[in-house]
């Protein structure tokens, strides 16, 4: 498993774990009413703050059911994914339902969270929010992103999906292979103002 997170915020992750352990059903499956992350505000409009997990697609999946003309989710305090391919799942599931994201000036998202935002059908910031990106690694010990050659089949799983949300080939290459070099694993490096603008990262 590929992991990409910030590892100065595992105490956010471990946090996360027990609150999804004390809301699930007896017999271990994720209750109805369980949005881990996603807190509803209203009909149209939820926030989200926190890991993203491995049971974060069955969250978003029960939050949809609940509120299905939901349309826009706040960011908060994001920093990243323990789980690639549960949150590339996600993602896309939000891109292809519309989700819009939105970051007040005292967001910050990192890692996973930042693929997750650039899946929205529209991403709209304000001045302070902080965008975070890194290389991801295999785990403690195991090979990081840029411990493989570009055009290595290892990268098209990230590639591809900035492409499924609507990155051109070139896009998808270049802001991947511009994350996993920004920063090791275990540190993260905050987009300047610049690099937000440069990489398409806000859409209105």
């Amino acid at each position: 498993m590929k992991i990409r997170k910030n590892y100065h915020l595992m105490i956010i992750f471990f946090i996360s774990i027990s609150f999804v352990a004390c809301n699930k059903d007896d017999d271990g499956t994720i209750a109805p009413d369980d949005f881990g992350i996603f807190k509803s505000i209203n009909d149209t409009t939820a926030q989200m703050n926190g890991v993203i997990s491995g049971n974060t697609p069955a969250h978003f999946n029960n939050l949809l059911i609940k509120y299905p003309n939901l349309k826009k989710i706040n960011m908060l305090d994001c920093p990243g994914s323990e789980d690639d391919d549960a949150n590339l799942k996600v993602s896309k599931r939000m891109h292809e339902v519309g989700i819009e994201f939105h970051l007040f000036s005292t967001s910050a998202i990192a890692s996973g969270a930042v693929d997750m935002y650039v899946g929205g059908a529209k991403r709209t910031r304000e001045q302070g929010s902080r965008i975070g990106v890194h290389s991801w690694s295999g785990g403690p010990g195991q090979p990081i992103a840029t411990s493989y050659p570009v055009g290595h089949t290892v990268h098209l799983q990230y590639i591809n999906y900035y492409i499924s949300v609507g990155f051109t080939q070139k896009q998808a290459e270049d802001f991947y292979y511009f994350t996993i070099n920004a920063a090791p694993a275990e540190d993260v490096h905050w987009m300047t103002e610049q690099e937000i603008e440069t990489f398409n990262i806000v859409k209105q």
